[in-house]
């Protein structure tokens, strides 16, 4: 997600701040200030942040749960609608699934258990507590509840879909069940629009975004069946073009505009796999240091992938550096291809039409 800050960095996970938070936490200061002056507005933008913590604390369990089987999460955004964090997958296993899932709502029952005894408050009066008259603990009590019964809606993503998909899992795979905790999401999404028309227009946006987020879930989980049985060398592009880091950035030029190919392996003067130039750097390039400039001075780093690595392992490692191509190499380090996200989403169309199409270079 762009337009976001860095704040810290826990364990290995960076805290990103998307700008809409700020934008949103500055209108409801505003507001209670011209309401109720400067501690109306202290107090809310307090709650607020206190809410958020909570929140961060509810990624951090399905991080530090989902670190426990190996997977990192390179960063987790918060925003106006939560927290997003960035798993470079999900568990295979089924259990391992349900246990990172719940591990966030886990976070805020602990909180809220937390709160209930420094309160001193009875379980059994939680419901009759008045948000608006509440104190500031009551309220981040509720809200933790609130987080808890929300989030285990068996909406997929939400976790409560992911708790019902991995349940489903257990008993019928991971591709039926995906298609029916997406499918099950979709209806719990148009379930929210409905009601947002007749009580809460916020309804609607929770219902548009549960329906898109459970539509791409779905498509992930296709291309990973899709990419289960692939390599590397079944879906690159064999016999790229070229360049040598003492060219000049026309000759990377004359490439792109002469052939079909948006990113150019780049070789150091003994052929060895120096880098990568791709379109976008070429023409920032081009812009800010001319044509003469020198295309080792555009290119960025390459990490190559292996011919026979798996397609999933490698796009998982691509994902986690941000980048759209990568070299191949073969097993004497000499460029063997490029494997591009654009030749995979191709590869997806034609699997769409022809489910077990047999991808293969020759």
């Amino acid at each position: 997600m762009g337009w976001s800050l860095t704040i810290g960095r826990i364990a290995g996970t960076d805290v990103r701040l998307h700008f809409t938070f700020l934008i949103f936490l500055a209108w409801i200061g505003i507001a209670d200030y011209m309401a109720g002056g400067p501690a109306a507005a202290l107090d809310s933008i307090v709650f607020l942040l206190l809410v958020f913590l909570c929140v961060t604390l509810h990624e951090f369990g399905h991080i530090m749960m989902g670190r426990r089987f190996g997977i990192r999460t390179p960063q987790v955004i918060l925003s106006p609608i939560g927290g997003i964090a960035s798993m470079e997958r999900m568990p295979e296993k089924p259990a391992q699934e349900l246990l990172v899932a719940i591990a966030g709502p886990l976070v805020n029952v602990v909180i809220a258990l937390v709160l209930v005894a420094a309160i001193g408050l009875s379980p059994g009066l939680l419901a009759s507590l008045d948000f608006d008259q509440a104190t500031l603990a009551e309220r981040l009590l509720l809200v933790n509840v609130t987080l808890v019964l929300f989030n285990l809606i068996p909406a997929f993503p939400m976790d409560g879909g992911r708790v019902l998909r991995a349940l489903l899992a257990m008993k019928m795979g991971p591709a039926r069940a995906t298609a029916l905790a997406a499918r099950i999401g979709q209806g719990f999404a148009m379930l929210f629009f409905a009601l947002g028309l007749f009580y809460n227009p916020i309804l609607m946006f929770v219902g548009i975004f549960i329906y898109f987020a459970a539509t791409a879930e779905q498509q992930q989980a296709a291309f990973s069946g899709f990419a289960a049985r692939l390599t590397v060398m079944d879906a690159m592009e064999p016999s790229p073009i070229l360049l040598t880091t003492a060219q000049p950035l026309s000759a990377a030029v004359d490439a792109l505009l002469s052939s079909p190919q948006k990113e150019f392996p780049v070789l150091d003067g003994d052929g060895q796999i120096a880098g990568i130039l791709d379109r976008d750097q070429m023409i920032l390039a081009l812009r800010d240091q001319g044509a003469a400039v020198a295309v080792n001075e555009a290119m960025r780093a390459s990490e190559p992938l292996q011919l026979h690595e798996p397609l999933a392992a490698a796009l998982a490692r691509m994902r986690s550096r941000g980048v759209t191509a990568e070299v191949v190499a073969d097993a004497a380090g000499r460029v063997a291809g490029i494997l591009t996200r654009e030749n995979i989403g191709e590869m997806m169309m034609v699997e769409s039409v022809q489910p077990g199409w047999r991808f293969r270079r020759r």
